[in-house]
């Protein structure tokens, strides 16, 4: 006979058992082998209890601050309708500021707020549009003569 054939043979009962693959299982599985985990765990959490349970969730201050000061960037949408004269400088030159800078730390910090990236990234593209808009009202006001005399002079 051939020796494999001896091999196969003489290893037959060893697999014939059920004890010998009984504790291989249970080797495999003890050593933390993902091959004999079940991918069937647990159920996924729902996106309400994941924002519960988030550390820039609803229960924290991380959620709520950003959702307030949508208010600002509205407030400051709002402004598109007034007049350029009626605007205020250097409070539009502040939140554009405050937008920008914010922006960045917001990507920066951990844990990392996009929600409040964004609002801020919305507050200082607002400010700018607000601050190009007085600034140009101020340009044309240059322009423009400044007393009844040289109004006169024109005429």
């Amino acid at each position: 006979m051939a020796p494999i054939s001896n091999l196969f043979r003489a290893s037959r009962p060893a697999f014939r058992s059920s004890q010998f693959f009984s504790q291989t299982f249970r080797q495999n599985a003890g050593a933390g082998s993902k091959r004999w985990q079940s991918t069937a765990t647990e159920a996924p959490e729902s996106f309400a209890k994941r924002m519960w349970n988030s550390p820039v969730g609803v229960k924290t201050v991380h959620f709520w601050a950003p959702v307030m000061k949508w208010a600002l960037v509205l407030a400051g949408i709002s402004d598109f309708a007034r007049p350029a004269e009626k605007l205020s400088l250097t409070q539009n030159v502040a939140l554009t500021t405050t937008g920008l800078i914010w922006t960045r730390w917001c990507l920066i910090i951990k844990p990392r707020n996009i929600l409040l990236a964004a609002v801020n990234f919305f507050l200082g593209c607002v400010g700018v549009v607000q601050v190009s808009r007085i600034a140009m009202w101020h340009q044309s006001q240059k322009n423009l003569p400044s007393t009844v005399e040289e109004v006169k002079e024109e005429v």
